[in-house]
């Protein structure tokens, strides 16, 4: 009995990585329970919150397509080949190139939007007068927090290789308690800007801390312009530029079609978003997470009769938490309705909203699952294909329903979204045999 309970806490062990990840993942989704009602309290019109929440799609839209395209499909098996190697120049060698060369790409395009995003912004949204000003300015300084993030992601991922899931999982919540802070400590004195300016302090700390957590594990910090596997990883990466660019688009176009919508739509649709994605993370994101390094190393064994056994556990593991969490979600509706602080007005708008999205959690938890399984044997197109399948079934669902069925239109077109990703997952999963058919 005493070591399956100390197993729980080996972060080496599959589910003990699980467990970590997803006790950090509920830290982080308190902290941002805290945050979501804070930001209601203090703008109780959401309308600055609508704002604050758009704000930051066209940076994560960049972010997503030219930096996390990388760390998220092939950053990770490539560093674990090197980890199982024992080699820990090499991962640094790599890890210091690719965040030299993310951070000069990333730069460079965010300057040249940051400088024309005032004619770019009627096009991204439907805001008008004040609330569109202050959509300018907040995406400004969103662009800044994401080139942080360039380093402290890049950082996450070598805590990913190594399994250092405690530090890994623990950051995002240092990163919600910057906004919490600028809530509560600057809004009285910058009033609006002050949400956003602490999501910026957040982000330096997450990054920092994250530095020094893998300086302690071996890496060193060095300049390097170039490694040679960036090659192998921007082929690779193609694909998934593709998959993530039409997920933040996704996000991008709901928020769209929420901010023609009564006041206060972006803020329903992502708190109950956010509620959906606690669940996910807890238990399908934080179990693929952690069976995401030992695939990849069974996979670059080719050691396929393991990777399989991986994956079978896997599947159990996710059907038997995400189902019941899925059904207590909505169970604890009022719940979620006091934390956040939400007027009676919106009640049942939110209540529906959060029906449908949890519907959706077994099915995106189990692509969460299948996906790493593709990056795992370096495979990228056909996830890459059947993503954008899903956010373009999603996109055009929520638009074509959205006079009729208002906001629950993106939940409905989310939904969907995923069950049709799922389904040609599980049909061209990777294992011996197709090795070489669905590789990019």
């Amino acid at each position: 009995m005493r070591k399956r309970l100390r197993a729980l806490f080996t972060q080496d062990r599959i589910l003990g990585g699980a467990f970590i990840l997803a006790i950090t993942q509920i830290a982080a989704s308190v902290a941002g329970l805290v945050r979501d009602r804070l930001l209601a309290q203090t703008f109780p019109g959401l309308d600055t919150v609508d704002v604050y929440i758009a704000a930051f799609r066209p940076s994560d839209l960049l972010f997503q397509i030219f930096i996390m395209a990388g760390f998220s499909a092939t950053f990770v098996p490539l560093l674990a080949r090197y980890h199982a190697e024992r080699n820990t120049k090499q991962m640094s060698d790599l890890l210091n190139g690719v965040v030299a060369v993310a951070a000069v790409v990333f730069g460079a395009i965010a300057l040249v939007l940051g400088l024309n995003f005032r004619s770019l912004a009627p096009f991204l949204t439907q805001f008008q007068g004040s609330s569109l000003e202050l959509y300018i300015q907040f995406s400004r300084i969103a662009l800044l927090t994401n080139f942080l993030f360039i380093f402290g992601n890049a950082y996450g991922q070598y805590l990913n290789t190594v399994q250092k899931y405690w530090v890994y999982g623990i950051t995002p919540v240092l990163y919600t308690v910057g906004t919490i802070l600028g809530t509560v400590f600057l809004t009285p004195f910058i009033g609006p800007y002050g949400p956003i300016v602490g999501t910026f302090i957040g982000a330096a700390v997450y990054t920092l801390y994250r530095l020094v957590s893998i300086m302690l594990t071996g890496y060193r910090l060095a300049w390097r312009w170039w490694h040679r596997d960036l090659s192998e990883m921007g082929l690779l990466m193609i694909p998934r530029m593709l998959a993530l660019g039409a997920l933040q688009l996704e996000l991008l176009l709901f928020d769209r079609i929420a901010s023609g919508l009564p006041a206060g739509s972006v803020t329903l649709n992502a708190f109950a978003r956010n509620f959906q994605s606690v669940v996910v993370g807890v238990t399908g994101l934080a179990l693929a997470l952690s069976l995401f390094s030992p695939l990849s190393q069974a996979a670059s064994q080719h050691d396929w009769k393991r990777f399989r056994l991986y994956l079978r556990k896997g599947i159990l593991f996710m059907l038997l938490f995400t189902i019941p969490g899925g059904i207590a979600l909505v169970l604890c509706t009022p719940v979620a309705l006091w934390l956040i602080h939400l007027a009676p007005v919106y009640a049942g708008a939110f209540f529906f909203c959060l029906v449908l999205y949890a519907i959706s959690i077994p099915f995106e938890s189990l692509n969460h699952l299948f996906t790493r399984a593709f990056f795992a044997a370096k495979h990228t197109t056909i996830p890459a294909i059947l993503t954008v399948v899903n956010g373009l079934l999603a996109i055009a669902l929520s638009w074509y329903l959205a006079p009729r069925f208002g906001i629950f239109s993106i939940a409905l077109g989310y939904t969907i979204g995923h069950v049709a990703e799922m389904i040609g997952l599980i049909f061209f999963l990777p294992g011996e045999g197709k090795a070489r058919r669905t590789e990019f």
